[in-house]
């Protein structure tokens, strides 16, 4: 696994539980640092970061094209993954759009359902395809 794809991985875990525990992503972060030696990926900070600052629209948008599935209904760690593919999608301009949602599903493959992969992809395809009105 690539050095960014371990960053993803990472973000995921700090989100996920920043939410199981209804508490700050941040506060997360800062535990994991104070409690072990575990050196936190630049990127695994740009990406918790991203989500957190971009939630409302990252929800809104996901909310909106998720087609009858309110983020409430969806697997919990299909929402985080989501949020980073959107994230990653729409305000990351460093990755390509198309690694972006290979990135989410290669994720949601790893510890997901088996019909996850389908769902992330096309959601996120679907952004994708709206993205330049999105951001108008």
């Amino acid at each position: 696994m690539s050095a960014r794809g371990k960053a993803r991985n990472r973000a995921l875990d700090v989100l996920f539980e920043a939410e199981q525990r209804s508490a700050s992503a941040f506060d997360v972060l800062r535990s994991r640092r104070e409690m072990t030696d575990q050196v936190i990926n630049p990127y695994t900070l740009e990406i918790v970061e991203g989500v957190v600052s971009h939630q409302a629209a990252i929800d809104e948008f996901l909310e909106t094209y998720s087609q009858g599935w309110s983020l409430e209904r969806m697997p919990a760690v299909d929402r985080i993954i989501l949020r980073i593919g959107t994230w990653e999608l729409l305000y990351n301009e460093d990755v390509p759009d198309g690694v972006a949602v290979s990135e989410a599903v290669a994720l949601a493959k790893t510890l997901s359902t088996d019909e996850s992969p389908t769902f992330i992809n096309g959601l996120l395809g679907r952004l994708q395809q709206l993205k330049p009105s999105l951001l108008a």
